[in-house]
């Protein structure tokens, strides 16, 4: 499976600077008008949504941009200045490469997507990506209520809570996305898969950096908890529903509440192999064997 390569760096103001390599691109402006204009005819109920997304077409910027402001549609929010704001976002080719890497992510990793523009049109996890990378431009531009209304309107409509402030690579995918938490000074590197209801949340009331950092390749189970200022190293799992407190070394499997280390992964990429199962460890089977002897 081709791999999504990017380089990226952390800016001085906590931004993530996306240069894609040899990047693996899902757009292809020719396929996706081919087979909008056929569902279009098929199931007109779709016109709606997929007019004002053929009208962008061939340029992906101004696509990613009616995309953000067809499923983010708000009484809230002032339609005209939305697609504003997405065009200057998705204007720059880093923001589309980044855009493209996360579609790609999706068409190679979900098992239920049917093709680009399904994943397009129906993945609510990926508008919920795009319209956070529209807020977190107005972030960065000083727009910070601007930034923090697109967040709320995302939260409302698709159930997805994203800070602004956070820093999310590229490749990403956010699988089903209902109930996914990610908290202000969260950073999320390139090739992440983040299932529904993970929390990148904080311990308390405590300001200041206290969100986690998630590296690359790292396959966050459904309903995971990962709560402060700690590392989920590359490669790394984390199982469903655990609750993660403590740094995660780099290729580890950890499951549990609290999280506990349980193995290593079977593989050097877990965000890309989706597989959830895992075998515990002999050397944690006999731990776990000596604790319940010694109780």
């Amino acid at each position: 499976m081709p791999r999504l390569a990017s380089q990226v760096a952390i800016t001085d103001n906590g931004s993530m600077m996306i240069e894609p390599t040899n990047q693996l691109s899902r757009f292809n402006a020719e396929s996706l008008s081919n087979e909008a204009l056929q569902m279009r005819q098929s199931e007109p109920l779709l016109a709606g949504l997929i007019d004002p997304l053929l009208k962008a077409l061939p340029d992906s910027g101004k696509f990613y941009a009616a995309l953000v402001t067809e499923r983010l549609n708000s009484s809230q929010l002032d339609r005209d200045h939305l697609h504003s704001a997405a065009l200057s976002c998705f204007s720059n080719p880093l923001q589309s490469a980044a855009a493209n890497a996360d579609l790609s992510a999706i068409v190679q990793r979900d098992s239920a997507c049917q093709s680009a523009l399904h994943a397009l049109l129906f993945s609510k996890g990926f508008c919920a990506l795009q319209g956070y990378r529209v807020a977190h431009k107005l972030w960065q531009d000083g727009q910070l209520n601007a930034a923090l209304l697109i967040q709320h309107t995302i939260s409302c409509q698709l159930g997805v809570d994203i800070h602004p402030a956070a820093v999310i690579g590229c490749g990403v995918m956010l699988d089903h996305a209902t109930g996914v938490v990610i908290g202000e000074t969260a950073r999320v590197e390139d090739n992440v898969s983040i299932m529904q209801g993970v929390t990148l949340g904080g311990t308390g009331k405590e300001s200041g950096d206290r969100h986690p950092k998630v590296g690359r390749d790292v396959l966050l189970g459904p309903g995971a908890k990962i709560l402060g200022n700690i590392n989920i190293g590359t490669g790394a799992m984390v199982a469903a529903a655990a609750v993660v407190l403590k740094d995660v070394q780099p290729h580890s499997v950890v499951a549990g509440v609290p999280a506990k280390w349980v193995g290593r992964s079977d593989s050097d990429n877990p965000a890309e192999l989706m597989e959830h199962y895992f075998q515990v460890a002999q050397e944690e089977r006999n731990k776990t064997i000596s604790d319940s002897a010694a109780n």
